[in-house]
C-alpha cells in the first residue's frame, strides 16, 4: 500500500490492533460510516480510520470506512497540511537581474 511507504504509523499501532479493528467493524455493523448529505455509505468497511490524527486508539476516535472514503479523507488531510505549511512560507523578494539594474 503506497500510503504506508516511509511511514512509521504501522509500528506505532498497539499490539492488540487486530482485536481493536474487529471490535470497531462490529460496532459499526461492518459498513462504512461516511456520511454524504446525511446518507450513510452502503459500502462494506475495509479500513479503521483515526478520526483525529495521532496515536489515540480509543474507540471514540476510531471509525470504519470503505477504502475509497478512507483514501479521500487521508488525501484531504494531506492537502490541508500542505496549505498550512505554505501559509507560513516567506518568499523573499525577487532580486533584479544585474543586467537590468
Amino acid at each position: 500500500m503506497p500510503g504506508w511507504q516511509g511511514s512509521t504509523r504501522r509500528s506505532r499501532l498497539p499490539k492488540e490492533w487486530p482485536d481493536i479493528r474487529k471490535r470497531i467493524f462490529a460496532r459499526d455493523g461492518g459498513r462504512c460510516t461516511w456520511l454524504a448529505d446525511g446518507v450513510r455509505c452502503s459500502a462494506p468497511a475495509t479500513d479503521v480510520d483515526h478520526i483525529v490524527r495521532g496515536d489515540n486508539h480509543d474507540d471514540h476516535n476510531l471509525r470504519s470506512l470503505c477504502r475509497a472514503h478512507h483514501a479521500a479523507k487521508s488525501s484531504s488531510e494531506g492537502g490541508r497540511a500542505r496549505r498550512r505549511r505554505n501559509r507560513y512560507r516567506v518568499d523573499r523578494p525577487k532580486e533584479q537581474h544585474p543586467g537590468l539594474i
